[in-house]
């Protein structure tokens, strides 16, 4: 507990982390809540294409639809697709890197073949390909669908965490010991390495909003629900927004969300880094 208030310490004291995690938050409330406060997006094809209003404060779209509830009910799905690929990426990534490195020997040869493999290709041509050919209606089979191909780096930054730690004394002290290798995976390994899972969450979810964006946009991608890459795909094919219509709001609208959730990711990774630092935890402390 005291290491944790040390850490909030530190991110709040960071100006840049603190206004990045401010907005995450915000973000986060709109998936959780804004779903519960408004209906269901009805369309009204009297009110096209309108301007901001008091009624619609960023207009609607080609249907006569609301853009601001479409967007914050964008943002669950956003944030649903973005944190069940950086879990199953995690879950890859890490446990392939903690066998590769912790294991050695022809084991870890043959992971990191497979990990240099995966890395070697382009993944966002490999992700149209997989989403042409998976059903990834849902934000499940979307999550899973992005972390196909996302997890070789993590895997490999783990690994060299994981021989780094094998040369540390406790580690060594457990094998004296003759302690089995599933407890000093669990127990002395996976706590070790948690604040490094914890950044690269964060920045895995920063880089799954991009790439779902980017499948969406491009009509790749059959999901079934509301999303910004959505909004983007409709705006540019059914609303005439690149030729400077009136529904011209309704294409910025997704781009300014995409571009602060970016900015706030960012910064909150950082200074998540700032927080699982002890000299700079000590330097708040001290």
């Amino acid at each position: 507990m005291k290491k944790f208030i040390q850490s909030v310490k530190v991110i709040l004291l960071n100006k840049q982390a603190a206004f990045g995690l401010i907005v995450l938050s915000i973000f986060i409330l709109f998936a959780l809540f804004g779903p519960l406060f408004i209906g269901d997006l009805k369309a009204s094809y009297g009110d096209r294409l309108l301007g901001p209003s008091w009624q619609h404060p960023l207009g609607t779209d080609f249907s006569g639809r609301d853009t601001l509830l479409q967007f914050i009910l964008g943002t669950r799905d956003v944030i649903l697709i973005a944190s069940f690929a950086g879990f199953f990426t995690i879950l890859v990534g890490t446990l392939v890197g903690i066998v590769s490195g912790f294991s050695g020997g022809i084991v870890d040869r043959f992971l990191m073949l497979v990990t240099n493999v995966v890395l070697t290709v382009p993944s966002f041509p490999v992700l149209m390909v997989l989403s042409l050919v998976m059903n990834a209606g849902n934000p499940i089979a979307f999550g899973l669908l992005l972390s196909l191909w996302n997890w070789a780096g993590l895997a490999r930054g783990i690994r060299s965490q994981v021989l780094t730690l094998r040369e540390s004394e406790f580690i060594t002290a457990s094998v004296i010991l003759g302690m089995p290798k599933r407890y000093i995976i669990v127990n002395d390994i996976v706590p070790s390495i948690i604040p490094y899972i914890a950044v690269n969450f964060v920045l895995i979810m920063r880089s799954s909003v991009l790439a779902s964006v980017g499948l969406m946009l491009l009509g790749l991608a059959p999901f079934k629900g509301e999303h910004w890459g959505i909004m983007l795909n409709l705006a540019m094919t059914k609303t005439g927004a690149m030729f400077g219509s009136t529904a011209l709001i309704y294409l910025i609208t997704p781009i300014v969300g995409i571009i602060i959730f970016q900015m706030a990711c960012f910064m909150f990774s950082k200074g998540l880094e700032d927080a699982f630092n002890p000299r700079i935890r000590s330097e708040v402390n001290g």
